[in-house]
Protein backbone atom coordinates (compact mmCIF):
# COMPACT_ATOMS: atom_id res chain seq x y z
CA UNK A 1 0.00 0.00 0.00
CA UNK A 2 1.22 3.62 -1.11
CA UNK A 3 1.24 6.48 1.41
CA UNK A 4 1.30 10.29 1.47
CA UNK A 5 3.17 11.94 4.26
CA UNK A 6 2.54 15.59 5.69
CA UNK A 7 4.82 17.01 8.09
CA UNK A 8 4.27 19.94 10.22
CA UNK A 9 8.44 20.19 10.91
CA UNK A 10 9.21 22.64 13.55
CA UNK A 11 12.40 24.97 13.25
CA UNK A 12 14.29 23.11 16.66
CA UNK A 13 15.18 19.89 17.28
CA UNK A 14 13.27 21.01 20.95
CA UNK A 15 9.51 21.97 19.35
CA UNK A 16 7.24 19.13 18.60
CA UNK A 17 6.63 18.03 15.18
CA UNK A 18 3.43 16.65 13.67
CA UNK A 19 3.26 13.63 10.98
CA UNK A 20 0.18 12.63 9.32
CA UNK A 21 0.02 10.09 6.43
CA UNK A 22 -2.81 8.89 4.42
CA UNK A 23 -3.65 6.22 1.84
CA UNK A 24 -3.72 5.56 -1.58
CA UNK A 25 -7.24 6.73 -1.63
CA UNK A 26 -6.30 9.97 0.52
CA UNK A 27 -7.99 8.45 4.04
CA UNK A 28 -5.94 9.35 7.51
CA UNK A 29 -4.25 6.40 8.72
CA UNK A 30 -2.21 7.65 10.99
CA UNK A 31 -0.94 10.74 12.87
CA UNK A 32 0.88 11.73 15.97
CA UNK A 33 3.61 14.15 17.26
CA UNK A 34 7.22 14.12 18.39
CA UNK A 35 10.11 16.17 19.15
CA UNK A 36 13.68 14.57 17.77
CA UNK A 37 14.59 13.57 14.43
CA UNK A 38 14.96 9.73 15.70
CA UNK A 39 11.58 9.46 16.75
CA UNK A 40 10.48 11.07 13.08
CA UNK A 41 12.59 8.21 11.22
CA UNK A 42 11.26 5.61 13.76
CA UNK A 43 7.34 6.71 12.65
CA UNK A 44 8.27 6.63 9.04
CA UNK A 45 9.80 3.17 9.50
CA UNK A 46 6.57 2.22 11.34
CA UNK A 47 4.48 2.33 8.91
CA UNK A 48 5.90 -0.50 6.89
CA UNK A 49 4.69 1.11 3.41
CA UNK A 50 5.98 2.98 0.57
CA UNK A 51 6.15 6.32 0.67
CA UNK A 52 5.21 8.36 -3.01
CA UNK A 53 5.19 11.72 -1.58
CA UNK A 54 5.67 13.98 1.57
CA UNK A 55 4.52 17.31 2.10
CA UNK A 56 6.18 19.39 4.29
CA UNK A 57 5.30 22.80 5.95
CA UNK A 58 8.73 24.18 6.92
CA UNK A 59 11.79 26.04 4.16
CA UNK A 60 12.86 23.12 2.16
CA UNK A 61 15.45 24.65 -0.58
CA UNK A 62 16.93 27.58 0.88
CA UNK A 63 20.04 29.30 -1.24
CA UNK A 64 19.40 33.06 -0.84
CA UNK A 65 21.88 34.41 1.67
CA UNK A 66 19.80 36.79 3.39
CA UNK A 67 16.07 38.37 2.43
CA UNK A 68 13.18 36.63 1.21
CA UNK A 69 13.07 33.75 -1.12
CA UNK A 70 11.19 34.47 -4.46
CA UNK A 71 8.58 31.77 -3.85
CA UNK A 72 7.75 33.28 -0.34
CA UNK A 73 7.81 36.63 -2.33
CA UNK A 74 4.80 35.01 -4.83
CA UNK A 75 2.67 33.61 -1.94
CA UNK A 76 2.71 37.14 -0.31
CA UNK A 77 1.58 38.68 -3.70
CA UNK A 78 -1.59 35.71 -4.09
CA UNK A 79 -2.40 35.47 -0.06
CA UNK A 80 -0.95 38.79 1.34
CA UNK A 81 -4.46 40.18 1.54
CA UNK A 82 -5.44 37.29 2.92
CA UNK A 83 -3.30 37.36 5.97
CA UNK A 84 -1.40 34.74 4.88
CA UNK A 85 1.96 35.77 3.69
CA UNK A 86 5.22 33.79 4.93
CA UNK A 87 7.86 33.66 6.84
CA UNK A 88 11.34 35.29 5.59
CA UNK A 89 13.54 32.41 5.02
CA UNK A 90 17.38 32.73 3.83
CA UNK A 91 21.02 31.36 4.80
CA UNK A 92 21.32 33.70 7.52
CA UNK A 93 18.87 32.33 9.83
CA UNK A 94 20.71 29.30 11.79
CA UNK A 95 17.45 27.61 11.31
CA UNK A 96 17.98 27.46 7.07
CA UNK A 97 21.52 26.90 7.06
CA UNK A 98 20.87 23.73 5.97
CA UNK A 99 17.20 23.52 6.00
CA UNK A 100 16.07 21.09 8.78
CA UNK A 101 13.65 19.64 5.97
CA UNK A 102 16.32 19.52 3.45
CA UNK A 103 18.29 17.12 5.76
CA UNK A 104 15.22 14.98 6.54
CA UNK A 105 14.38 14.82 2.79
CA UNK A 106 18.28 13.81 2.24
CA UNK A 107 18.24 11.23 5.00
CA UNK A 108 15.27 9.38 3.21
CA UNK A 109 16.14 9.69 0.10
CA UNK A 110 13.14 12.11 -1.33
CA UNK A 111 13.51 14.01 -4.27
CA UNK A 112 12.57 17.74 -3.60
CA UNK A 113 11.97 18.84 -7.18
CA UNK A 114 8.40 18.79 -7.57
CA UNK A 115 8.58 17.60 -11.04
CA UNK A 116 9.45 14.11 -10.23
CA UNK A 117 6.00 13.73 -8.67
CA UNK A 118 5.10 9.66 -9.86
CA UNK A 119 8.16 8.29 -9.39
CA UNK A 120 6.76 5.51 -7.04
CA UNK A 121 10.89 4.39 -6.50
CA UNK A 122 12.27 7.94 -5.88
CA UNK A 123 9.18 9.59 -3.63
CA UNK A 124 9.34 13.54 -3.86
CA UNK A 125 9.14 15.96 -1.00
CA UNK A 126 7.50 19.37 -1.75
CA UNK A 127 7.49 22.54 0.80
CA UNK A 128 3.60 23.55 1.88
CA UNK A 129 1.78 26.08 3.62
CA UNK A 130 -1.10 25.22 5.76
CA UNK A 131 -2.25 28.81 5.94
CA UNK A 132 -2.62 29.44 2.30
CA UNK A 133 -3.76 25.62 1.81
CA UNK A 134 -6.71 26.54 4.20
CA UNK A 135 -7.50 29.96 2.48
CA UNK A 136 -7.54 28.43 -1.10
CA UNK A 137 -9.21 24.67 -0.09
CA UNK A 138 -11.94 26.72 1.92
CA UNK A 139 -12.34 29.87 0.39
CA UNK A 140 -11.69 31.63 3.47
CA UNK A 141 -11.74 35.56 3.76
CA UNK A 142 -8.90 35.59 5.86
CA UNK A 143 -7.04 32.78 8.06
CA UNK A 144 -8.53 31.18 10.81
CA UNK A 145 -6.87 32.40 14.37
CA UNK A 146 -5.71 29.30 15.94
CA UNK A 147 -2.17 29.20 16.53
CA UNK A 148 -2.51 32.54 19.16
CA UNK A 149 -4.09 34.55 21.17
CA UNK A 150 -6.12 33.90 24.55
CA UNK A 151 -7.64 30.17 24.85
CA UNK A 152 -10.90 30.80 24.09
CA UNK A 153 -10.71 32.17 20.74
CA UNK A 154 -7.67 30.13 19.92
CA UNK A 155 -10.06 27.04 20.76
CA UNK A 156 -12.73 28.61 18.63
CA UNK A 157 -10.03 28.67 15.26
CA UNK A 158 -9.40 25.50 16.03
CA UNK A 159 -12.51 24.06 16.04
CA UNK A 160 -13.42 26.12 12.28
CA UNK A 161 -10.26 24.66 11.36
CA UNK A 162 -11.68 21.19 12.14
CA UNK A 163 -14.94 21.69 10.87
CA UNK A 164 -13.65 22.51 7.55
CA UNK A 165 -11.19 19.95 7.04
CA UNK A 166 -13.95 17.44 7.66
CA UNK A 167 -15.42 18.61 4.65
CA UNK A 168 -12.59 17.30 2.53
CA UNK A 169 -14.02 13.46 2.10
CA UNK A 170 -11.09 11.89 0.94
CA UNK A 171 -9.48 12.27 4.75
CA UNK A 172 -12.28 10.37 5.85
CA UNK A 173 -11.98 11.75 9.34
CA UNK A 174 -15.20 11.78 10.85
CA UNK A 175 -15.30 7.83 11.51
CA UNK A 176 -11.81 8.04 12.25
CA UNK A 177 -10.94 7.34 16.03
CA UNK A 178 -7.69 9.62 16.04
CA UNK A 179 -9.80 12.06 14.51
CA UNK A 180 -12.28 12.14 17.19
CA UNK A 181 -9.42 12.05 20.23
CA UNK A 182 -8.20 15.24 18.25
CA UNK A 183 -11.66 16.99 17.91
CA UNK A 184 -12.55 15.62 21.83
CA UNK A 185 -8.83 17.66 23.34
CA UNK A 186 -9.70 20.64 20.46
CA UNK A 187 -13.86 20.95 22.39
CA UNK A 188 -12.38 20.44 26.11
CA UNK A 189 -8.93 23.13 25.73
CA UNK A 190 -8.68 25.00 28.77
CA UNK A 191 -5.05 25.76 28.73
CA UNK A 192 -2.52 26.73 25.63
CA UNK A 193 -0.87 23.37 25.75
CA UNK A 194 -4.16 21.90 25.53
CA UNK A 195 -4.08 23.52 21.61
CA UNK A 196 -0.24 22.95 21.53
CA UNK A 197 -0.67 19.30 21.60
CA UNK A 198 -2.86 19.07 18.66
CA UNK A 199 -1.66 21.79 16.72
CA UNK A 200 1.49 20.29 14.65
CA UNK A 201 -0.44 17.14 14.32
CA UNK A 202 -3.90 18.79 12.48
CA UNK A 203 -1.24 20.57 10.54
CA UNK A 204 0.14 17.74 9.43
CA UNK A 205 -3.39 16.01 8.39
CA UNK A 206 -3.65 18.66 6.08
CA UNK A 207 -0.31 18.36 4.84
CA UNK A 208 -0.83 14.91 4.24
CA UNK A 209 -3.61 15.46 2.29
CA UNK A 210 -1.76 18.64 0.12
CA UNK A 211 0.62 15.34 -0.48
CA UNK A 212 -2.29 13.45 -1.88
CA UNK A 213 -3.64 16.02 -3.96
CA UNK A 214 -0.31 16.87 -5.59
CA UNK A 215 0.35 13.48 -6.82
CA UNK A 216 -3.53 12.06 -7.79
CA UNK A 217 -4.75 15.61 -8.48
CA UNK A 218 -1.77 18.23 -9.34
CA UNK A 219 -4.24 20.56 -10.86
CA UNK A 220 -5.72 21.97 -7.85
CA UNK A 221 -2.24 22.80 -6.97
CA UNK A 222 0.88 25.37 -8.57
CA UNK A 223 4.13 25.68 -8.09
CA UNK A 224 5.07 28.93 -6.47
CA UNK A 225 9.32 29.38 -7.43
CA UNK A 226 11.25 27.08 -9.01
CA UNK A 227 13.10 23.93 -7.67
CA UNK A 228 16.37 25.57 -7.80
CA UNK A 229 15.61 28.43 -5.23
CA UNK A 230 13.08 27.23 -3.28
CA UNK A 231 9.04 26.57 -4.46
CA UNK A 232 6.09 26.33 -2.08
CA UNK A 233 2.69 24.05 -3.41
CA UNK A 234 -0.17 25.82 -2.95
CA UNK A 235 -3.59 26.25 -4.57
CA UNK A 236 -3.89 28.67 -7.01
CA UNK A 237 -4.43 32.87 -6.24
CA UNK A 238 -7.52 33.03 -4.95
CA UNK A 239 -10.25 34.84 -6.68
CA UNK A 240 -12.91 35.24 -3.55
CA UNK A 241 -13.40 38.26 -1.44
CA UNK A 242 -10.87 38.52 1.06
CA UNK A 243 -11.73 40.02 4.45
CA UNK A 244 -10.57 43.15 5.21
CA UNK A 245 -8.78 44.04 8.18
CA UNK A 246 -10.58 45.81 10.97
CA UNK A 247 -8.83 49.04 11.79
CA UNK A 248 -7.96 49.81 14.97
CA UNK A 249 -9.55 52.70 16.85
CA UNK A 250 -7.01 55.77 17.54
CA UNK A 251 -7.42 57.74 20.86
CA UNK A 252 -8.98 61.08 20.61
Amino acid sequence: MSMHIGIDLAWSFRARTGLAAVDQGGALVASTGVVTDGQIDDWLTGLGAGVVSVAIDAPLIVTNPTGMRECERRIGQSYGAYEASCHTSNLGNPHFNPPRAAVLAGRHGWHTDPANRGEVAAPVAIEVYPHAAMVGLFELGRTLKYKKGPVPSRRTGMLAVLDRMETLAELALVGNPRWQQIRLAADRAKRQIDLNRIEDEVDAILCAHLAWLWYHRPGALQVYGDAAAGCIIAPPRPTHPHTPRVPRSGRG
